[in-house]
């Protein structure tokens, strides 16, 4: 039963988002939900302004439906599952209202900076409160061993730095046509594998789920893309993805995992220090994969190559904690 559980979520995941997606995108473009292209950005992505965004609406309800109707009708609805959806409807909404403030105020940074994090560690501390309270481990796992230390409170520390970083690094990842869509089905594809093989089925379900729906939305997001997921797809896609590392205990190895994300988010670290402290930049543009955009590489060529990156770490992951 738990085999035919994954592929039956996997299945109508993508069937629901695909058939959503054709009814919702006209729906975003009457209400002129368009995306504003920074003028600082890649001038190659100005004939971007005006694509449809916040498509992310279509992941979150896909995956929700999906996980929902999948661990009630199979299983029960198990405190993970709650835990889950409540990172990823929680960072969904933050993100909704950033696309939100972006298409009808114009604004093109939507919320600052300040309520961005303020709105992210709020929706962590309620994520860790119910985290302790339903009796998960606070144990920190070191991958590839039997090793684990109980961090006690101090895990609520870790706990908020992964779903704040982690939504922030896929949210720095979503900037190309596909390339979040692809490099998230493959985190969340080695993340389905793991929890599968822990026994947690319910976190299993819901990874695929999230495949599912972000293979289902890359069919109209891959290049030229008819729709962007928007911050309410990328911010609810990275808390889900921390949120999936600390029920199955593999934290750290979220690092090799979302090897890409990370990557992604190193380069602008690497660039800000750079500029303010020599006054030079490293890349041509941050995050990295505007850079390659600039020395000439296609747009379809750095999404492969990226999804490339992507499936590499997923299966480095995959096998230090499975084989190692």
């Amino acid at each position: 039963m738990p085999e035919q559980l994954i592929v039956i979520a996997m299945a109508v995941s993508f069937l629901v988002t695909v058939i959503l997606s054709p009814l919702f995108i006209p729906f975003l473009r009457r209400l002129k939900f368009g995306q504003s292209i920074r003028e600082e950005g890649p001038k190659s992505h100005q004939k971007k302004s005006g694509t449809p965004t916040m498509g992310g609406i279509m992941i979150l309800l896909s995956t929700v439906a999906t996980t929902v109707w999948m661990t009630a009708k199979f299983a029960a609805l198990s405190a993970g599952t709650y835990l889950l959806l409540l990172v990823t409807v929680g960072y969904g909404v933050l993100g909704f209202l950033d696309d939100m403030i972006k298409v009808v105020m114009k604004r093109n940074l939507g919320l600052t900076s300040r309520q961005k994090f303020v709105g992210q560690l709020i929706i962590a501390v309620i994520f860790f409160f119910v985290y302790r309270q339903s009796g998960f481990s606070t144990a920190l796992h070191i991958p590839g061993t039997d090793w684990s230390f109980d961090l006690g409170w101090a895990y609520g520390v870790l706990l908020l730095l992964m779903l704040v970083g982690g939504s922030n690094a896929v949210n720095l990842t979503d900037g190309l046509d596909g390339l979040l869509a692809g490099t998230a089905a493959i985190a969340f594809g080695a993340y389905a594998v793991l929890a599968w093989n822990q026994g947690q089925y319910d976190v299993a379900v819901f990874c695929v789920a999230v495949v599912g729906a972000v293979l289902g939305f890359l069919v109209f997001n891959a290049h030229p893309a008819k729709v962007f997921m928007g911050d309410t797809g990328s911010l609810a896609l990275g808390g889900a993805i921390a949120a999936v590392a600390v029920l199955t205990k593999l934290e750290l190895l979220l690092v090799v995992i979302g090897g890409v994300f990370v990557i992604e988010t190193l380069s602008v670290i690497i660039q800000v220090a750079s500029f303010k402290m020599t006054g030079k930049r490293v890349f041509r543009m941050s995050p990295l994969h505007h850079h390659y955009e600039l020395i000439g590489w296609s747009e379809w060529r750095i999404v492969v190559t990226f999804w490339a990156v992507g499936l590499l770490f997923a299966m480095l992951g995959i096998y230090i904690e499975v084989w190692m």
